[in-house]
């Protein structure tokens, strides 16, 4: 059965009908516990969703269409190694990556965990030879600064754990990030760094796409123009399956490092992609950075719905995007090392969920994945906060902060926490416009001022928020965190009769930029295209586009 045929979909459609009607100061003056009924601690985190607009019924209701939609049974497929991304034929085992206990993970009859903890034991190798001077480049120095080359799942997440992390990096090497195919990226990040001390590493499953390739030979010509083309074995490793075209471009087998198409890209961090995120913070903190994601994994495998935060959190956003409407979703991490988490989760749950079309070919008929923004605070309270508050909109966020700070300098912190916590009660409380006017009277304002500018202080409120609130921001955290949000986007395209583990969108851009690529380099005539592309193509040229 269809989540939206059940009766609980029908159910919570009637109840948020009448839900829209109450406001959240109203909910917490009529509940003086709302905060202790309201929130989860699991695993050492603090969910507060007392800020959402849901009551005891809304959380019964949505429980009910959990099991409706037979998500208990979904995740048993996934961690039975099924292959529940049928549109690629290919089973979801992410999870296996970073596995802790003894019992086998099949795929097709087979224990994939040897083959995990082969390559993971050739990372910690990797790792310990460069941090130790071990490896060492063509001329005999150390390497000091690794750049790693790859695009969306081989860029987003390493690039935004090994940032997240940077309290715990290692003093040698350095890591860059290069994915865009604008030269510029990588022209940036060669200047300042010298051939004979730095290491690429290419993050490409197949060897094959385009803006990876196009990177890795341009890092590869700069180097050879400075060492020579017997210095590419020294100075390039691999993150690919097709070891020939390794080979090819000339970097040893042995130093390529495997990964599996049961992994799907922005699902990757874990397995040899993560080797960037390894070489910076070293593999003790990489395997830390897999426990806490294995505990994640373990809890929202065996929680109930009621106690799971990975569930209660793909609920409640389920509930605010198809039952009060809202578009969008606002993640804040009140945290500069997580400043990189609102684009990784972009990814993460744009393109798993950004679907219309369901498992079963029919379209959805509800709005899915919202379009996923934020930035880290307090940047963002100069910027758009303003929106949130006063802009007429819907806009439920996440609120993430720390109770201690990665980078202790006196005086900050219990200022970044005050301002989390009080952006969390103006969105939820609001002012009147009673209570504007009694403030600018207290202030001494003539009654023509207040007039005047108290319906310019007036604040809807009722925006719904959460605040997950983190020990602290360390490598097990991270884990926790990253897989929380995985769960959450795998529960969601469940209910959405979604495959979550597919992006056709992707592809198809793919194909339509080899087809015009030959037309802009004049390789074929500009034909077949529509006038506004042909137009384009044609302006380029005539102004020597691209030379």
């Amino acid at each position: 059965m269809s989540a939206r045929t059940a009766p609980a979909w029908a159910a919570l459609t009637a109840h948020a009908a009448r839900q829209r009607s109450s406001h959240l100061r109203d909910l917490f003056a009529a509940d003086g516990q709302r905060f202790e009924h309201f929130s989860l601690q699991a695993e050492g985190l603090l969910l507060d969703y007392s800020k959402q607009r849901v009551s005891a019924e809304t959380l019964g209701l949505l429980a009910e269409l959990w099991r409706s939609a037979d998500v208990p049974g979904w995740i048993a497929r996934m961690r039975g190694g099924e292959s529940i991304n049928a549109s690629e034929g290919r089973a979801v085992l992410h999870t296996a990556l970073r596995y802790q206990g003894t019992q086998p993970i099949l795929h097709d009859g087979v224990d994939v965990m040897p083959d995990v903890r082969q390559v993971l034991a050739q990372i910690e190798r990797f790792c310990d030879a460069i941090h130790s001077g071990h490896w060492r480049g063509a001329t005999g120095e150390p390497i000091t600064d690794v750049v790693n080359i790859g695009i969306g799942g081989s860029d987003l997440g390493p690039k935004m754990a090994t940032q997240a992390l940077s309290a715990f990096h290692q003093q040698r090497p350095r890591v860059h990030f290069v994915s865009n195919l604008d030269g510029a990226h990588l022209a940036v990040t060669l200047r300042h760094l010298e051939p004979q001390t730095t290491l690429f590493v290419i993050a490409s499953k197949t060897f094959t796409t385009q803006e990876t390739m196009q990177n890795a030979a341009s890092a590869r010509a700069w180097l050879v123009s400075a060492l020579g083309e017997a210095a590419v074995a020294r100075h390039f490793v691999a993150v690919s399956t097709n070891l020939p075209k390794v080979a090819e471009f000339g970097i040893d087998p042995a130093n390529a490092f495997a990964f599996w198409d049961w992994v799907g890209g922005r699902f990757s961090l874990w397995s040899a992609i993560g080797l960037p995120v390894a070489l910076a913070v070293g593999y003790p903190n990489f395997a830390r950075l897999l426990q806490g994601a294995a505990a994640m994994d373990e809890h929202f495998f065996s929680a109930p719905v009621e106690k799971n935060l990975p569930a209660l959190m793909a609920l409640l956003g389920l509930w605010n995007t198809d039952f009060l409407g809202a578009g969008t979703l606002a993640v804040l991490p009140y945290s500069q090392s997580l400043e990189l988490l609102p684009s990784y989760l972009q990814q993460l749950e744009m393109e798993s969920n950004g679907k219309a079309v369901g498992r079963d070919g029919q379209p959805v008929g509800v709005p899915t994945a919202p379009v996923l923004w934020g930035e880290a605070g307090t940047n963002g309270q100069h910027a758009f906060y303003q929106l949130i508050h006063q802009g007429g909109r819907l806009i439920p966020c996440d609120f993430l902060a720390c109770k201690q700070a990665d980078f202790p300098l006196p005086g900050h912190h219990e200022k970044l926490l005050a301002n989390v916590l009080a952006q969390a009660e103006a969105l939820m409380r609001g002012k009147t416009r009673a209570e504007a006017e009694a403030e600018l009277r207290a202030a001494g304002m003539a009654e023509e001022q207040v007039a005047q500018l108290a319906p310019l202080k007036v604040f809807p409120g009722n925006q719904p928020s959460s605040t997950l609130l983190l020990p602290r921001l360390d490598p097990y955290t991270l884990g926790q965190l990253i897989a929380l949000y995985e769960h959450k986007v795998f529960v969601q395209g469940v209910i959405w009769n979604l495959n979550s583990f597919d992006q056709w969108g992707v592809e198809y851009g793919k194909q339509l930029a080899g087809r015009l690529l030959p037309m802009i380099e004049g390789k074929t005539p500009v034909t077949g295209l529509d006038s506004s592309t042909a137009g384009l193509i044609a302006a380029c040229k005539g102004a020597s586009c691209g030379s």
